[in-house]
């Protein structure tokens, strides 16, 4: 299931790679973990799924590890297929959905500029920054999702700033990360 942003509560396919461009310092991806699967046993495991309409690629950065073929592939299967990424790498065509979070101002996220300027979605992680600086991105929905951090009032009081930069700037929503608030055990 999607735990964030759009399409969050919606069932899907999940695809995680392990491996960013960048390093920021709030990553919660699991970068050593995982299996590691070629094309053809990815497209095997999305069939495994046949009333389940969406694959999420998702990381890490997967944009650094998919290409044209990789894309086509996953299009036979039928399935729509959104991407969630720093926009820091060019796209293949035929992605359904693009979810670009830029992470540019934050330590370790400025390794590289942001190259997407236009996306469907707009998810930025909220630390407290000024969001007028995403203001040139062309976005059909627009996001804050407040930064995950393990000690709790420090954990609500970004998402009270959340909530009042969502109430402060109504071509925003707020976007929570589903799969912290149900466990999934």
């Amino acid at each position: 299931m999607i735990g964030e942003g759009y399409f969050s509560g919606s069932p899907a396919v999940i695809i995680s790679f392990a491996g960013c461009n960048l390093h920021c310092s709030f990553c919660d991806s699991l970068h050593d973990d995982g299996t590691n699967m070629s094309l053809y046993q990815i497209v095997n495991e999305i069939k495994k799924y046949p009333k389940v309409d969406l694959v999420l690629l998702t990381g890490g950065e997967p944009a650094i590890f998919i290409d044209q073929d990789f894309i086509d592939a996953i299009k036979r299967t039928g399935k729509k297929i959104i991407i969630e990424t720093n926009g820091t790498k060019k796209l293949p065509s035929g992605i359904d959905w693009v979810t670009l979070s830029p992470k540019h101002s934050f330590a370790g996220g400025d390794a590289a500029p942001v190259v997407l300027t236009e996306c469907n979605e707009l998810r930025v992680v909220y630390l407290g920054q000024d969001i007028s600086q995403y203001a040139a991105i062309k976005a059909d929905h627009r996001y804050l999702q407040p930064c995950y951090c393990e000690e709790k009032e420090m954990r609500n009081y970004i998402l009270q700033s959340c909530i009042n930069a969502v109430m402060a700037n109504p071509n925003w929503s707020l976007s929570l990360q589903i799969q912290r608030i149900i466990p999934t055990e």
